[in-house]
């Protein structure tokens, strides 16, 4: 698939000069700070060594206070406290957070509640809300889910059933009559920073709570683990706050993760190195502790990718496979033989979502290589009732890898046609379903991903509806993947030096993705071959260049190798990685797209 390799505009030269001079670093690190919306030394130093401190009042945030009140007044009058949360790993991290804080204050009468992902569906149900009425709750906290259910707290409200509910999700414009509703997208809430993960409200309910009811600070450090992998695996932006949280949970995974995390990356090939064990909390939280590898307790340092790729779909598998009350039960397991009993049954499961998501996304495939009229659309919306459940969101992003535009996929599920959609740079999904909300009867989420269900009288309908909002909304760039580059450079002008700044820009993700640097006029040194699944294995570097040949990995690109192969130069667009093989480390460009100037022609 051609992709479009768009260069991001330069920043300002004074600032750059400025950050430059002041930090002592060359003007193509500063300039990626500048891009980043850093432009002086103080904003450096914050964005280099995040600070606690930095985090923001959680009483700025609309309805905390009654939040915490309720609360307070529940733990002191023992009254029964049920964590409410969502099956995914946003959702199943919060809850295992709240619900061990409380624990850990001593209220003995609580306990969690995740719905079933297939009897309930997403968010607060009736079922749950019956449920907490006939175990005689007095208080239910809703985490990751509930900015929409207006039935389900009424219903509860008659119950006598308070709820607080703890969202990120877009709220409309009426919102649930619950005690207090914790929500920084709230119109009317001015919480300076909007991007939150749904833990991470609950991160900072436990801290309202923690200063009112004088907890010191430091007891809240080891959440910060489920904080990190929610952020991660819920793609939001890693500024901000979520930067500060993300920076610190990844120290902790690195150092002293928990039993349930631990048990989980066994199945990985992430191994601990001999002879280190585990850190002390409060020593990864002193700001002059910056991740020196000796540290770790892993053979490499784990990043925000390894908890996508790795943590994430385990954790996820449970409630797709069988139920996310599995997975609460992982996070919040203390000791490893409870760990790892339950990781090795989540890993099944995800072996088991695997084959299902491989099966699912080949008949999707199929079914749209054979209706013309799907290939032509500009929006892809295929359904089959037979397909499960618990991986259609995952087949929805393989259907954009093959297929870029925004992708629908349904099946049946309780006698409604349900569905996960997700979307492509700079075309919000969800207000593109907002649009056809008339023929649903429910939806939510962000601009790249959404859940909707709706009656199997309204399909064709829907789908029809839906192609031409997406029709009017596409432009033809936006048809086409987008290689967001950063910086044009030589490749003398990457060292040692140069990529250990890089590495403290992380940790990497939306709104501080790793830089993507372009090169032109590179040649491949001519041992250049094809590896695994037409894979490219090259060493390249500048003819008329004084500078060293760098290796590097294409990924999916062997079909450039004959082009390659010529000797002539080409354009490439890359990562800059550290790789590690028989114990010695080197720098690395992990391709991520290349130019044949005769292609172009």
């Amino acid at each position: 698939m051609q992709k479009r390799w768009v260069l991001k505009r330069r920043g300002d030269p004074e600032k750059i000069a400025g950050l430059s001079a002041g930090l002592k670093i060359g003007p193509v690190l500063a300039e990626l700070l500048v891009q980043r919306g850093v432009n002086t030394y103080e904003e450096a130093k914050e964005f280099f060594r995040p600070s606690f401190d930095a985090l923001h009042d959680p009483f700025l945030m609309k309805d905390m206070d009654k939040a915490v009140e309720r609360i307070v007044k529940a733990l002191d009058g023992k009254e029964k406290i049920l964590v409410y949360g969502d099956y995914d790993v946003d959702g199943t991290t919060a809850v295992s957070l709240v619900y061990t804080f409380l624990k850990e204050l001593g209220h003995e009468a609580l306990d969690f509640y995740i719905p079933d992902r297939y009897s309930e569906g997403y968010g607060i149900s009736f079922k749950g809300v019956d449920f907490a009425h006939d175990n005689k709750f007095g208080l239910v906290i809703a985490l990751d889910c509930g900015i929409k259910a207006i039935e389900k707290i009424r219903k509860a409200n008659e119950y006598k059933v308070d709820f607080i509910i703890c969202d990120h999700h877009r709220p409309d414009e009426r919102l649930p009559d619950a005690i207090a509703v914790l929500d920084a997208k709230r119109l009317d809430c001015h919480y300076p920073y909007k991007e939150l993960s749904g833990c991470g409200v609950g991160f900072k309910l436990i801290q309202a709570l923690a200063a009112t009811k004088d907890i010191p600070r430091e007891r809240l450090f080891k959440y910060l683990d489920l904080v990190a992998v929610s952020i991660a695996s819920d793609i939001v932006p890693i500024t901000g706050e979520n930067r500060i949280l993300a920076y610190y949970g990844l120290k902790l995974i690195n150092s002293n993760p928990r039993p349930g995390f631990e048990a989980i990356l066994k199945f990985s090939n992430i191994n601990r190195k001999p002879g280190i064990g585990p850190q002390p909390v409060e020593e990864l939280m002193q700001n002059g502790n910056n991740g020196d590898e000796n540290g770790y307790i892993f053979t490499r340092e784990l990043t925000i990718s390894d908890l996508v790729f790795l943590l994430g779909p385990r954790i996820n598998a449970a409630g797709r496979i069988e139920s996310g009350r599995n997975s609460v039960e992982l996070l919040i397991s203390k000791d490893e033989v409870t760990a790892e009993v339950i990781g090795k049954q989540i890993n099944d499961f995800n072996t088991t979502r695997r084959d299902l998501d491989a099966t699912t996304t080949d008949e999707a495939l199929e079914m749209i290589r054979l209706d013309e009229r799907l290939r032509n659309a500009r929006s892809t919306v295929v359904y089959k009732p037979e397909w499960h459940k618990g991986v259609i969101g995952i087949v929805a992003s393989r259907l954009i890898e093959n297929y870029y535009r925004p992708t629908i996929v349904l099946t049946q599920s309780n006698g409604l046609v349900t569905g996960s959609a997700r979307s492509i740079k700079d075309f919000d999904i969800y207000d593109a379903i907002d649009e056809c909300s008339d023929l649903l009867e429910h939806f939510g989420g962000h601009k790249y991903a959404a859940g909707l269900s709706l009656k199997p009288s309204n399909l064709d309908a829907f789908i029809q509806k839906f192609e031409q909002v997406v029709g009017r909304g596409l432009t033809e760039d936006m048809l086409s993947p987008e290689v967001e580059i950063d910086l044009k450079i030589n490749l003398n002008e990457i060292g040692p030096k140069f990529f250990k700044v890089l590495k403290q820009f992380a940790p990497f993700g939306p709104g501080n993705m790793s830089p993507v640097f372009q090169t032109d006029g590179v040649i491949d040194n001519g041992y250049g071959r094809i590896v695994g699944k037409n894979h490219l294995k090259l060493t390249v570097g500048h003819p008329e260049i004084a500078s060293p040949p760098f290796p590097a990995i294409a990924f999916q690109q062997g079909d450039y190798f004959p082009d390659i192969n010529t000797g002539k130069p080409f354009s490439i667009c890359y990562h800059i990685e550290e790789n590690e093989w028989n114990n010695q480390k080197s720098l690395q460009l992990n391709i991520k797209d290349i130019k044949i100037p005769s292609r172009e022609l």
